[in-house]
């Protein structure tokens, strides 16, 4: 029995999309061009390999996709399309059902687990990570952005972030530099610190630096000579409040 000719490969990968096997498929279609066919018969129509011929065609009649004559060679018939195509959609279905049921009772057991992933500190490591974090933070930033530190903590990157920043955010620096004019959009406000540094209120050479974002989410970056960067991530209110603290220490001897 000849093999068609005629481009089936729309339609196979249809019916792969509905949860059947490229073989499955094959079969499948082979069967719905003749009223029946013998599993050698099917094997050249299809072209699937003779040892896979009947275990596609259990599979297949378990999916409601085809019938078998109890005639010596055995026959198979296909279900006509609008009834296997019916078939198909209400295993997924009953999948997707099974999926959903099975997802909620994992998302909805993670809550005991919630409050001790607040309180996780993640150390990340290289100037990329560190960044790559940061980006994060800005983009999902929807109230406020408190950054401090060194002057050198304000890579070509970390400006381009900025920048990015809405407008509807409000964003907060304070540093021991200056920044060219335009180099920050207007709702940006600078504080310097260097008069803090000489004083001794702070910290001067390799300060670190503090990303803030919502008062949520913190990162603290450590700057260290001739050193891969590294930096401390956390949502911990705990970790969180020491550097809204010293933000405050900042902000209140500012204009001391």
């Amino acid at each position: 029995m000849a093999k068609s000719t005629k481009d089936i490969g729309p339609v196979k990968e249809h019916l792969k999309s509905l949860g059947l096997t490229k073989y499955e498929a094959l079969v499948y279609i082979a069967l719905l061009r003749v009223e029946s066919a013998s599993a050698t018969e099917i094997h050249e129509i299809s072209g699937v390999p003779r040892a896979s011929v009947y275990p596609v065609l259990d599979k297949l009649m378990r999916k409601g996709l085809v019938s078998v004559s109890h005639s010596t060679p055995k026959r198979f018939t296909a279900t006509p399309p609008e009834e296997g195509v019916e078939h198909l959609l209400r295993q997924i279905e009953r999948d997707a059902e099974a999926a959903r049921a099975g997802l909620v009772a994992i998302f909805e057991s993670r809550g005991d687990r919630e409050e001790k992933k607040q309180e996780m500190i993640w150390t990340l490591s290289g100037s990329e990570t560190i960044e790559s974090r940061i980006s994060d933070m800005f983009g999902n930033a929807t109230s406020s952005v408190i950054i401090y530190g060194d002057r050198e903590l304000f890579t070509p990157r970390i400006m381009e972030f900025i920048r990015d920043i809405p407008s509807a955010v409000d964003i907060d620096i304070a540093t021991n530099g200056t920044f060219a004019p335009g180099e920050l959009s207007g709702h940006v406000r600078v504080r310097n610190i260097e008069h803090l540094i000489e004083s001794g209120l702070l910290q001067g050479d390799h300060m670190a630096g503090v990303f803030i974002t919502d008062r949520e989410r913190v990162l603290l970056r450590m700057n260290g000579a001739d050193t891969t960067p590294s930096a401390l991530y956390s949502e911990s209110p705990a970790f969180l409040q020491l550097f809204l603290n010293y933000w405050n220490h900042i902000i209140s001897n500012i204009f001391a």
